[in-house]
C-alpha cells in the first residue's frame, strides 16, 4: 500500500520525524530510510536505537499512539496515488485475477488507505498487526495466500521496498519491484519497473518466469 499503490510514505515521513523531535532528536535520512517497509514495533525499536533513546515498553506504547494519531490526521486529507497504480488495479480486476492488499501498516490506518484505493479492488486485506511477524518475515504473504485459497508460488507480489521484497520472496511469490523512496537491490529473480504504468498480465507472467529461472540456476 504505502509507496506501492499510494504515495503515503511522505505522510509517514512527516510523522516519524515529528516523533523523533518529540524526543529531542532530528532523524537522519539514513535512519528514516531504514524504517521504510518495517512493521510498526520493529520500526519503533529501530527508530529509538537510531536516536539513542531507551526503547522501554512505555516509550514504545506512547510512540505507537503518537504515530497512529498523527498519521490518521494526515490520512484524512487527500492521499496521492503512485503513477499507474489505479490502472494496474483495474487491469487485475478486468483479467479476473484475485487480489489481496498486503501491508505492514496496522489495520486501523489501513482502513484510511482503503478509503482512497477502493475496497472493491481487493478480495481481502492483511495488515501488519494481524500476523505474528511483519515484513521482512514472510508471514503476511503466506496468510494472504492462505485466505485467497492459492499457493504463494502462484502469486505475484508488487513491492517498493527491500523489506517487502524479502517478505514476498520468502513466501515463494514472484516479485515485481517498483522502487519508491529507497533503492532495492537488483537481485536475480526480481523484475524491476520504473512505475506501474502499462502493467499487463504479460508482465505478471514474466515475473513468474524470472523467479523460476533463478530457482533453476541455483538448484
Amino acid at each position: 500500500m504505502d509507496g506501492t499503490l499510494l504515495d503515503s510514505e511522505k505522510l509517514w515521513d512527516i510523522a516519524v520525524r515529528e516523533l523523533a523531535r518529540e524526543h529531542g532528536h532530528e532523524m537522519s535520512d539514513e535512519l528514516r530510510h531504514s524504517l521504510i517497509g518495517a512493521s510498526g514495533p520493529n520500526a519503533l525499536r529501530m527508530l529509538f536505537d537510531g536516536i539513542g533513546v531507551a526503547a522501554t515498553p512505555q516509550v514504545i506504547a506512547a510512540a505507537g499512539e503518537f504515530l497512529e494519531q498523527r498519521v490518521t490526521e494526515l490520512m484524512l486529507g487527500p492521499i496521492p496515488w503512485r503513477p499507474g497504480a489505479l490502472d494496474a488495479l483495474n487491469m487485475v480486476r478486468a483479467a479476473g485475477l484475485r487480489c489481496a492488499l498486503v501491508t505492514n501498516t496496522k489495520r486501523s490506518l489501513t482502513e484510511y488507505g482503503l478509503d482512497t484505493l477502493g475496497r472493491h479492488f481487493f478480495d481481502l486485506s492483511v495488515c501488519g498487526d494481524e500476523v505474528a511477524h511483519g515484513k521482512p518475515a514472510p508471514d503476511i504473504y503466506l496468510r494472504a495466500a492462505e485466505l485467497l485459497g492459492v499457493d504463494p508460488a502462484d502469486c505475484v507480489a508488487l513491492e517498493d521496498s527491500p523489506t517487502g521484497v524479502l517478505a514476498a520472496q520468502g513466501a515463494g511469490c514472484a516479485v515485481i519491484v517498483i522502487p519508491c523512496e529507497i533503492e532495492v537491490p537488483e537481485v536475480a529473480g526480481r523484475v524491476f519497473r520504473e512505475s506501474l504504468n502499462g502493467l499487463s498480465v504479460a508482465d505478471l507472467r514474466a515475473a513468474f518466469a524470472a523467479r523460476d529461472e533463478r530457482a533453476t540456476a541455483t538448484a
